[in-house]
């Protein structure tokens, strides 16, 4: 297999990244990995939950981006890795829980910060940057916490004021100089997602 091409979805919390990723991932089947960078937040069971919950979860230190590149350059080589699972609703990882990935034609990772690192920048092929006004993110994302992750609507307010929008604007939204297309409106935006799926198509051959 000739080397994978690893397409990278980036943006604000609630941008609608992950839908676009899992559109993706759903057309390419069987040709396509999708490893979210957010899997790698790092473990803090040596933590007591009070510590864990002051987790800035929107700063570059929370994840171990190391590890990721480390897994991104091995599948590239054409090895299996382990990827770690996170429990949002413990804030830490799983305890012995990893999946396999193995090497594919293409790459799809997604996250807030994965343009901001320059190692894991310079990984990718091709960056996409979705943008949303900041309204309709945080809206989307008081959603996702309550619903998905056990969050009281106090709790994403206070994060939301505290710490998402904050590192937004210091450490995300800097980083759409570095996308190659930026993607208005988010997942809905399917004109968008089509020109994405082609261009891919062409580029996989």
């Amino acid at each position: 297999m000739k080397n994978p091409f690893i397409l990278g979805v980036a943006g604000g919390t609630g941008s609608g990244k992950t839908t676009i990723a899992e559109k993706v991932y759903t057309h390419f089947g069987d040709k396509v990995v999708y490893i979210p960078h957010d899997r790698y937040y790092k473990d803090q069971s040596e933590k007591t939950m009070e510590e864990r919950i002051k987790t800035n979860y929107d700063h570059p230190d929370a994840l171990e981006t190391d590890l990721f590149i480390v897994h991104l350059q091995k599948l590239q080589q054409g090895q299996e890795v382990e990827v770690p699972e996170y429990d949002f609703t413990q804030h830490t990882r799983k305890t012995d829980v990893t999946v396999t990935i193995a090497p594919a034609p293409l790459i799809l990772i997604e996250g807030i910060l994965i343009f901001d690192n320059p190692l894991l920048r310079e990984l990718i092929d091709l960056r996409i940057y979705v943008d949303v006004p900041a309204d309709i993110r945080i809206l989307r994302r008081a959603k996702r916490d309550i619903e998905e992750r056990g969050r009281t609507l106090d709790s994403v307010y206070n994060q939301y004021v505290a710490t998402a929008r904050p590192m937004h604007e210091k450490f995300v939204e800097p980083t759409k100089e570095y996308a190659d297309i930026i993607i208005p409106r988010g997942g809905k935006n399917e004109k968008a997602v089509s020109t994405l799926i082609h261009t891919l198509e062409k580029r996989l051959g």
